[in-house]
């Protein structure tokens, strides 16, 4: 899965020297803006209430734009690869099911355990991913990211969301919480624009100037506006939790170290398995949706957890913690699978 190519005069990429040091430059922005979102909650800066408005900005306005113009610009091939969406779906069923597992005790039961495994197996692609694999990796690696958004959306959350129903805790059962699963995705704007998207590459669809220059306008602040919004959304979950009674480190970080360490990793051994086994997956697909699952958890799924009533502090400090831990952990794995020669 290591690329190669020759060295040429200009501005350096992380594909072609320095290694390590080269990698770190290209992510820190990435991460620095989180941080600065974070510390803007912190010392209030950046209120609280206002979160929820940056947030509907980039899930209704920003990102859809940014996500139809990445999918109509894209070759329809890659945004239909099979081999990486049965790649990526089987790792994400395998990763629910012995997180799930793994998880449930006397204090943890369906609901909790259900949402756990979701921020175990449910990356932040939308926010981060995306724009930060775009800036290592070049335009090739849009079309699998955009799979993986796919599955985590339409299936993963839906799986996840309809299993938190089992422990028989709560008013509705498993076919409500299913049916509620399926409406969220359905009013969710992300699949909707990536539809949009193919459909546009599929019939070379070019818009009209002054629609395409605002829709340009918007896809161009998606990425900072939406990871300056993930800070936000960070430190608002991180003093929610802190007013809870304290929890115990092994109630989410293990959750963290599943996301970091064993989704990766998982996805890499099946991916290499599947190419030995026949299967059509090219290499530098499967290098995209490793790096995808090396991500941090999606600061989605705290929401998601505090509306189904499961423990959203919990989820929150799985959130945290894995993007704490990413500003390492990723560039380590993307030194691991890129070649900078």
């Amino acid at each position: 899965m290591r690329r190669s190519g020759r060295r040429r005069r200009g501005p350096r990429s992380v594909g072609e020297n320095d290694g390590l040091l080269q990698i770190f430059l290209v992510t820190f922005p990435f991460f620095a803006l989180v941080l600065a979102g974070y510390l803007a909650a912190r010392i209030g800066l950046l209120r609280l209430d206002a979160i929820a408005g940056l947030n509907s900005f980039v899930l209704y306005f920003a990102l859809p734009c940014m996500l139809y113009r990445f999918g109509s610009t894209t070759p329809l091939v890659q945004l239909l690869d099979p081999s990486v969406f049965c790649t990526y779906l089987v790792c994400a069923l395998v990763l629910v099911a012995f997180t799930v597992a793994v998880s449930m005790n006397s204090r943890i039961g369906w609901n909790d355990a259900s949402f756990g495994a979701l921020v175990a197996a449910f990356p932040n692609t939308g926010y981060m991913g995306v724009p930060l694999l775009v800036a290592l990796l070049g335009a090739s690696a849009i079309g699998p990211a955009i799979v993986t958004i796919v599955v985590d959306l339409v299936v993963t959350t839906s799986l996840c969301t309809a299993l938190s129903r089992l422990d028989g805790a709560h008013e509705h059962g498993f076919g409500a919480a299913g049916r509620k699963a399926l409406r969220g995705v359905l009013v969710n704007p992300m699949p909707w624009s990536i539809v949009l998207g193919a459909v546009a590459s599929a019939v070379t669809l070019e818009l009209p100037k002054p629609a395409l220059q605002t829709l340009s306008l918007l896809a161009d602040c998606a990425s900072p506006v939406a990871l300056f919004t993930i800070g936000g959304v960070l430190a608002r979950s991180h003093i929610l939790a802190t007013s809870l009674p304290r929890m115990r480190l092994r109630d989410y970080l293990p959750l963290a170290l599943v996301k970091l360490v064993l989704h990766p990793l998982l996805l890499l051994l099946l991916g290499v398995a599947a190419i030995r086994l026949g299967v059509a997956l090219q290499p530098a697909a499967l290098t995209v949706i490793v790096l995808v699952a090396a991500l941090p958890s999606a600061s989605n799924v705290s929401l998601l957890a505090e509306k189904f009533g499961a423990d959203s502090g919990r989820i929150a400090r799985v959130i945290l913690l894995s993007t704490a831990a990413a500003f390492l952990s990723f560039p380590a794995v993307v030194a691991l699978l890129v070649d900078p020669h």
